[in-house]
């Protein structure tokens, strides 16, 4: 039997998003955002308070990028979530990552987390703090790949349990999608 807890926002998976934006004299910025997902086949949709420097900077530059927190750089990924930009502009060489500036859009890319999505703005909602991103580009470390596509066994990627509280790993897989099912057909 289910026990009703009343309304919750919880969903798992909720991958750990790393956003990178650059701030005034190109001062790299990157914040920790769980809330978030991919809205159409080329758009990501992420939920960013309007107070934080990620949203003022977007709106400045008009581009991001989306890096994955991996398990090996869970603690500098963390951090970044907890030190705001207004308070730290240095916060990104504090949390010992590099960023290279993207080729495609006006943002920094994450050297050390394998897999990140180079995004331009599409639009801004300051009711909701939407920030909607048409993706450019998606760039992979070649280790990280298996017969030329993402492999999240080589890359750990870590998502957020927003009930404990706590980083977790992505599991094993457990069955292939989209065809499992057909034993059911």
């Amino acid at each position: 039997m289910k026990k009703n807890l009343g309304k919750k926002n919880w969903m798992f998976p909720m991958p750990v998003l790393m956003i990178g934006t650059y701030g005034e004299e190109e001062t790299p910025d990157v914040m920790n955002a769980a809330w978030g997902g991919i809205t159409l086949e080329d758009e990501i949709t992420i939920c960013i308070d309007t107070s934080h420097k990620t949203w003022e900077n977007i709106a400045a530059r008009k581009a991001f990028t989306v890096a994955f927190g991996t398990a090996d750089k869970v603690a500098a990924c963390d951090y970044l979530g907890l030190v705001s930009g207004n308070k730290t502009p240095d916060k990104v060489s504090k949390s010992g990552l590099t960023v290279t500036k993207s080729k495609f859009v006006d943002a920094p890319v994450i050297n050390e987390l394998p897999l990140v999505l180079e995004c331009e703005l599409v639009s801004m909602n300051d009711e909701n703090c939407n920030v909607v991103g048409k993706i450019v580009n998606c760039a992979v470390e070649e280790a990280a790949l298996t017969d030329g596509k993402p492999d999240a066994a080589k890359m750990k990627p870590i998502c957020f349990d927003p009930c404990a509280h706590v980083y977790r790993i992505m599991g094993d897989a457990v069955a292939n999608a989209f065809s499992v099912g057909k034993e059911l057909a």
